[in-house]
């Protein structure tokens, strides 16, 4: 019989996460090994149930859980890691995270610390998360695993070189939020109305109404909607544009690399481990993405080349990464469900 691994996610509007966890439900590890996915109290309620009155044997060797943790889901963890081993996979909290959005750090890292102190396992997303959760000693490193998050990447590899001529596309997509930082992009595109470029962006969220607002009377700027086909997105655009203010890992530069495109990306967490000249990294602030647009925009111009080497750079470093991704789930899977 297969081990039993089962992943609990309440938010499946979570982008880069749903994306990942979905990929690793549907991947070939699926032959290995039992997954389920259901909410927490979907789980809670059916680990309640005696074994014996249960359609289906649904009693995990491990549970994988890959909501944010909170004050409140700290109860909801000691009930899962009651009932069978518990892996806690990082996907919401960075150093970046907490400079920004937390005004009372003590309390946030005693919470992160009881929380991770239940799990048998901690799994950061990236190396730049591990090093600020030892930094703080929010968790022993005994319990730390660090698997760069992963998704499909196929459809993203398939697409093929855009010729570089013409107007210059810029793209962005994502979750209209402050985390994305689209609003930055906005305003550096603002200062620089002059530059014939293009910019796409895709998505929706909280923040639709200002930044279009922002984007308001410039007839540069185009609002696709929600992509039902990212890759297809990818395939319009020259240079892709990241300008998060805090990122543990980031999908969306491992997207935009494995479809061969430059980027300009904000240094911060788990976006800088993952650029490897393929475009610009500058900080995360409108002077800085202004100058990259106008640099970049000069480039398509004056060396197009240096852009296709960008993209071709991006696209070399993420082959085989699903593969190794994968790999290395199978191996702690393997480990943790074993058992004693």
């Amino acid at each position: 019989m297969k081990p039993r691994i089962l992943h609990v996610l309440i938010d499946r509007n979570l982008g880069g996460v749903t994306a990942s966890v979905n990929s690793l439900l549907r991947s070939t590890l699926a032959e290995k090994f039992d997954f389920l996915l259901l909410t927490p109290q979907e789980a809670l309620s059916q680990l309640s149930q005696p074994q014996s009155e249960l359609k289906t044997q649904v009693k995990p060797e491990l549970i994988v859980a890959h909501d944010a943790c909170s004050w409140k889901f700290i109860f909801t963890l000691v009930q899962l890691r009651l009932r069978s081993r518990l892996c806690i996979q990082e996907h919401h909290y960075s150093e970046a995270f907490e400079a920004i959005n937390v005004p009372s750090k003590w309390r946030f890292r005693l919470m992160l610390k009881l929380a991770y102190g239940i799990a048998n396992r901690v799994i950061t997303i990236s190396y730049a998360q591990m090093d600020w959760m030892l930094k703080y000693k929010l968790v022993k490193p005994r319990k730390l695993t660090v698997i760069q998050q992963c998704r499909i990447l196929e459809d993203f590899l398939a697409i093929p070189t855009k010729p570089l001529g013409g107007r210059l596309v810029l793209g962005v997509y994502g979750r209209f939020s402050a985390q994305k930082g689209i609003d930055l992009l906005l305003k550096a595109m603002q200062d620089l109305r002059d530059l014939d470029v293009e910019l796409l962006i895709g998505g929706y969220g909280e923040d639709e109404a200002t930044l279009r607002q922002l984007a308001e009377g410039d007839r540069r700027i185009q609002f696709v909607g929600k992509l039902a086909n990212v890759p297809e997105f990818l395939e319009t655009c020259d240079v892709v544009v990241i300008p998060s203010r805090w990122e543990p890992w980031g999908n969306v530069l491992l997207e935009a690399k494995a479809a061969g495109k430059p980027v300009i990306v904000t240094s911060v967490d788990g976006l800088t481990e993952q650029f490897e000249d393929c475009g610009l990294l500058v900080g995360a602030n409108v002077e800085e993405i202004k100058s990259a647009i106008a640099k970049v925009a000069n480039i398509h111009k004056t060396s197009p080349q240096t852009l296709i080497d960008w993209g071709d750079n991006g696209r070399q470093a993420v082959r085989g990464a699903w593969e190794r991704y994968l790999a290395e789930w199978e191996q702690l899977l393997g480990q943790l469900s074993r058992k004693p």
